[in-house]
């Protein structure tokens, strides 16, 4: 059964993980994601939801509101296109699914009733629907990682080390570099790694 969510509670207040402000030359969506973290999950927008499900953020808390807008609403969309929404919930791996199985449920149920999508939603449909769920990311995750007060905005990872916000930033940007960095940039497994 699926707990019920705290819609007064932001994403940083839920998993217990201050993350600091972005630096100033950050990327739009590093601000967003920063910015969206703090607020209440209830008011976040489609938009919202879609970009940080994209990235993975928070989806033990947004997954089911993302099915719940999805439930009324398939083709719901954010800023870039009809069925963006669902896009990002489709295109999550299928070991987050296994912590979810009610969802996964009812987004299958959802996902095999739509018709004349466009090629590529479609594609992203079939792929979920053929997919197996296993172990994944589930309402328990993060217990048992706590972090320092969001009132300094310092984090705490893996109880030992204290990253500095400027530390803390420039991980999270060289993340979202690499995200954008085409394909042959990237390093592949099983062959070295450029120095």
């Amino acid at each position: 059964m699926t707990r019920p969510l705290d819609r007064e509670r932001s994403l940083e207040e839920l998993e217990r993980d201050c993350w600091p402000d972005p630096p100033p030359d950050a990327t739009r969506l590093i601000t967003t994601a920063h910015t969206s973290r703090r607020r209440p999950i209830g008011e976040l927008t489609v938009e919202d939801m879609r970009l940080l499900v994209g990235q993975d953020i928070g989806l033990p808390h947004l997954l089911p509101l993302a099915v719940e807008v999805l439930r009324e609403n398939p083709m719901a969309e954010g800023h870039m296109y009809e069925g963006d929404l669902l896009s990002a919930v489709l295109s999550r791996t299928p070991t987050v699914w296994g912590g979810f199985p009610e969802l996964d449920r009812e987004l299958r149920a959802i996902a095999s009733r739509l018709t004349g999508l466009p090629t590529d939603l479609q594609q992203k449909v079939g792929r979920f629907l053929t997919a197996q769920g296993t172990e994944g990311v589930g309402p328990g995750r993060g217990a048992e990682h706590r972090s320092a007060p969001c009132a300094d905005r310092r984090t705490r990872h893996d109880g030992d080390h204290e990253l500095s916000r400027r530390s803390r930033s420039a991980h999270r940007g060289g993340l979202d570099r690499a995200r954008r960095a085409p394909s042959a940039h990237r390093h592949r497994p099983g062959t070295e790694r450029p120095v």
